[in-house]
């Protein structure tokens, strides 16, 4: 039920406002005065206040301006006479959302009145869903106790209240675009546009139309006006996903948009100005891509004003455990499942896995397990499927050292451990390793020549068989 204060200094006129609106189901409440509406509305917190333009003492425009210093205004319609229109009008570039003439004819009171209610319900979702991005993305709430993930929170902390452009760097999967968003989201820009472009995924000819927009005629099958991202992002925050895959063709009038602030729609002749703040990611080294000239240097440093390291999730194990948890309480939400915790052996294979997909492969484990399981802890067993861990069949996990490796001796390592895995049966080893039988056993021959398979096993080289291996036992 919507709540609506009635502000007039003739009774009469309240009173039968206050009858009409409570008989269509209105909560209503009136004052005398703009000083008894202040009042009023600080005790029940109209959606709508209906208020008379000229009032003794605090007018209509001096009540709509300080109702709306409240961050929870109630929308106002100012009721007027004839001679003073022109006064209304000016109210409501001041912010009222509409204006009634007296004497007030009822149904159209009651249209504006409904409208007014429409636009009060769409502002305080609006305000609950600002609420609930500004909770979900909070900077004080991004998991992290390693040393250069505090660093990172630390100049997000910092740049956040700033319009200075960002440049977040990081491999894949570490929560790029959640550190942008909660730079936005804690910045004066909350209440704008958050727009996210993915560089990688938007085809080369058409990048300046998807980014500036365009004029119907521009070119063929361009019926009517688009607004481009920059605009559409005006006052909010533009984020471009791997900018490292941004062709070098857009970097050159992307600088030109950054550095005069200002777009032109494809097929326009004016130029239009616009205020977005730029935060870019990257999981490239940007640093290799400018010395093969496929990223432009002045872009770069106009991008790099702040620059945000986001550690890979080997680097920070520790924070492994809180983030699981933090996804287990997740998707138990989502999914409706009451899973209590996570076994310590499954933790410490989530501690010891290598994490090449970053946080993002670690909720996707987390979701997983938690649809899957039946119990009320994820084990082991729950989560060491989907990690390809050593003691998974079919899969090794070890890392790449810095020195690199001799490949040669790596398989025929792999290829030995396969045989004795499978006791010298070489159609299980060569399955173990994801090979065909005939594959397996010329790499075998070729790396192990001078340590052959049992004496038997010669007689059925691949170019000798005439059965399917599975059925000779070899």
């Amino acid at each position: 039920m919507a709540v609506i204060v009635v502000v007039d200094d003739e009774r009469l006129q309240r009173d039968i406002v206050k009858t009409i609106l409570d008989d269509e189901g209105y909560e209503t409440y009136t004052a005398a005065s703009g000083e008894e509406a202040l009042v009023t509305a600080k005790k029940y917190h109209p959606d709508v206040i209906l208020a008379d333009l000229r009032m003794a003492g605090m007018d209509g425009i001096e009540l709509l301006e300080s109702v709306q210093k409240d961050s929870f205004a109630p929308t106002m319609i100012i009721m007027t006479a004839h001679g003073t229109i022109s006064s209304a009008v000016e109210a409501m570039k001041k912010g009222a959302f509409d204006y009634l003439t007296k004497p007030l004819h009822m149904d159209s009171m009651l249209m504006t009145i409904r409208r007014a209610v429409e636009h009060a319900e769409l502002l305080k979702e609006n305000r609950q869903l600002q609420r609930e991005l500004y909770d979900r993305f909070r900077i004080e709430g991004i998991i992290g106790s390693s040393t250069e993930m505090q660093e990172a929170v630390k100049a997000m902390k910092k740049v956040a209240s700033s319009s200075a452009t960002v440049l977040i760097m990081g491999e894949s999967g570490t929560g790029k675009e959640l550190a942008a968003r909660a730079i936005h989201y804690n910045s004066p820009r909350r209440s704008r546009p958050f727009i996210a472009l993915n560089c990688a995924s938007i085809p080369e000819n058409l990048f300046e139309s998807e980014l500036f927009g365009y004029e119907p005629g521009a070119f063929t099958g361009a019926v009517a006006r688009k607004i481009g991202l920059f605009e559409a992002a005006n006052k909010g925050t533009l984020f471009f996903d791997e900018i490292g895959d941004l062709p070098l063709t857009t970097q050159s009038k992307l600088l030109r948009a950054l550095q005069d602030k200002e777009i032109r729609r494809l097929g326009g002749k004016e130029p239009i100005k616009v205020d977005v703040r730029i935060i870019a990611a990257t999981n490239k080294d940007i640093e290799k891509e400018l010395a093969q000239d496929r990223f432009r240097e002045d872009l770069y440093y106009r991008l790099r004003v702040v620059v945000i390291a986001l550690p890979p999730l080997r680097d920070r194990r520790n924070d492994i455990p809180e983030l699981a948890e933090f996804f287990l309480h997740r998707y138990n939400r989502e999914f409706g499942k009451r899973i209590k915790s996570m076994d310590p052996a499954a933790l410490k294979a989530l501690r010891e896995y290598n994490w090449p997909g970053n946080i993002r492969q670690l909720e996707s484990v987390i979701e997983r397990s938690v649809i899957m399981t039946d119990t009320e802890i994820i084990t082991l067993k729950d989560v060491k499927s989907e990690l390809r861990m050593p003691g998974t069949e079919g899969s090794f996990l070890f890392d790449l050292p810095d020195e690199g490796i001799d490949f040669e001796e790596l398989e025929k390592e792999l290829l030995r451990k396969a045989m004795a895995r499978t006791n010298g049966i070489m159609t299980k080893a060569a399955k173990l390793l994801g090979m065909s039988y005939k594959t397996f056993w010329y790499r075998w021959e070729k790396i192990n020549g001078d340590n052959p398979p049992s004496p038997g096993a010669a007689a059925d080289r691949p170019d000798n068989i005439n059965h399917t291996p599975e059925k000779t036992g070899v």
